[in-house]
């Protein structure tokens, strides 16, 4: 009798150009990706679509007006007649680079202690550094709008800028990626002589510039779109931030003739991030992936 050994069946695949592979993977993977860059995009198309509206194709239901009848920008320019567009920028501009440069050095100083310097209680302030990620921020309005009013800082830039400077998404990020680095580099440049100093600036700010980036970006969207604190801590109209300036268009426009002239504002409020977003993007890739796969 002989006997034949018999090994696993080969299996089949199937090919990639096949109906049932091309079907698949639409509905995996570009069905999802599609579905979720709509809901992002398509409120911002009409949004800047609406713009150029005027209020007879704002109220059409006729799906021709989808398209404005025109690219005249007479909503922008109605916008910059009613209020200070070029003073609110200018107020929106400082706050977001003084308030997002502190928040970023202050996270990277942060970081680099709570990795490579010993001191007492360095955990416990970690997580209390944590718990700071848990709480909403509406939680310290009243307390931060005393602090602030009791020293003088209404209506200041100062006081619009001090109670967000503490970035505890910031101060993770870039813990989590310092522990990542090789700790040879760091102990070989302590035995040559460098202080804390020397070694953050010529070593650990160069290695980790993705990640430093991600957090910057991070922080000058939310100093550039933050509303609820300068609405909170500003009431002279000069002080005004352009998100909070807004609130001015439907105080000088009434009814559905200030919703075009609402659309052209808000473009003016997003267009700056999304530019900055748009030169940043490979930086907040590569920083967000950064140390995901350690040697």
């Amino acid at each position: 009798m002989t006997l034949t050994a018999t090994g696993p069946e080969p299996v089949t695949r199937a090919h990639p150009l096949a109906p049932r592979s091309l079907l698949s993977a639409a509905v995996g993977s570009y069905l999802p990706i599609v579905l979720a860059v709509a809901v992002v995009v398509l409120p911002l198309v009409w949004m800047v679509l609406s713009s150029f509206k005027t209020p007879t194709e704002l109220l059409s239901r006729d799906l021709s007006s989808l398209l404005p009848g025109s690219l005249a920008p007479t909503n922008y320019v109605q916008a910059a007649r009613d209020v200070p567009f070029v003073r609110l920028f200018l107020n929106s501009a400082l706050v977001t680079v003084v308030g997002a440069g502190l928040k970023v050095l202050l996270a990277i100083s942060t970081a680099y202690a709570l990795v490579f310097v010993r001191f007492p209680a360095k955990k416990l302030i970690f997580a209390g550094i944590l718990v700071t990620l848990m709480v909403p921020p509406q939680v310290s309005l009243l307390p931060n709008y005393i602090l602030v009013t009791g020293l003088g800082g209404a209506d200041t830039y100062w006081g619009i800028i001090l109670p967000g400077l503490g970035t505890g998404f910031g101060t993770f990020l870039l813990r989590q990626h310092f522990m990542t680095l090789p700790m040879s580099i760091l102990e070989a440049a302590e035995i040559d002589g460098a202080g804390h100093w020397r070694r953050l600036t010529r070593i650990v700010v160069p290695i980790s510039a993705p990640s430093i980036v991600t957090v910057a970006l991070v922080s000058i969207v939310f100093e550039w779109n933050d509303y609820l604190w300068p609405l909170v801590i500003v009431s002279n109209p000069s002080m005004m931030t352009l998100p909070v300036g807004l609130t001015l268009l439907t105080n000088n426009e009434n009814g559905i003739a200030a919703y075009g002239v609402l659309m052209a504002g808000s473009v003016a409020v997003i267009v700056p991030v999304l530019i900055v977003f748009a030169a940043l993007q490979r930086y907040v890739i590569s920083g967000l992936t950064q140390g995901a796969v350690k040697d």
